[in-house]
């Protein structure tokens, strides 16, 4: 005969879905976390602004066009691996905090990963040439692919630029989602969610 246990249909158990880093990365952490990545983000993009600001304005050599943090430290800037890690960091990024995203958000923030992962690519040559001293296509320095068309500061600014801007559209997104996507996220970075929870707490 089977015995009837209330107390057993009340208990609660935590569930291991949301348990680990990379969960709380997407969830309760998403928001804080995302702020952080896109400041880091914005700050290299506009590294590559004011490089671009010292040629095309100021009319400095390429050479002496080392962008802001490179007028204190030059060897930053001549470093393949400083560039390499941070290209990989950024992918890494990206990657991490994707799950948080639903819906056009993150498609659009895919859009930014695979853009993202072809950057990474070409740093990643620069980084082998740099290594091993053994230049690809004949080039007395390393050269990327789109290199070989495109000049190295315009490219990486362009590289910055359109993987900064499908973040910015998936993360506009994620935060004022489409009719019908609404609520989908588990995180706090939807403005109408924090609106309702914060009437809902006023009542």
């Amino acid at each position: 005969m089977a015995v009837s246990t209330p107390a057993i249909r009340t208990a609660h158990f935590p569930a291991a879905a949301g348990s680990s880093i990379y969960d709380k990365l997407n969830a309760q952490w998403h928001e804080r976390a995302l702020m952080i990545f896109m400041a880091v983000v914005l700050a290299h993009w506009a590294e590559h602004l004011f490089q671009a600001y010292q040629i095309y304005v100021l009319g400095w050599p390429r050479p002496m066009a080392n962008g802001l943090i490179g007028l204190w430290y030059p060897w930053l800037i001549k470093s393949e691996i400083l560039h390499y890690l941070y290209a990989l960091v950024m992918l890494i990024g990206i990657w991490v905090l994707r799950k948080g995203f639903t819906g056009t958000g993150r498609m659009w923030w895919t859009v930014a990963l695979v853009i993202q992962f072809w950057h990474h690519i070409e740093h990643l040559l620069l980084l082998i040439q740099a290594t091993t001293h053994h230049n690809f296509w004949g080039k007395p320095v390393p050269f990327s692919v789109l290199q070989l068309f495109i000049p190295r500061v315009e490219l990486h600014l362009f590289y910055n630029s359109i993987v900064f801007i499908p973040m910015v559209i998936g993360m506009y997104y994620h935060m004022f989602p489409p009719k019908g996507e609404e609520g989908l996220s588990a995180c706090s970075c939807e403005r109408v969610k924090n609106e309702k929870s914060a009437a809902a707490s006023a009542a």
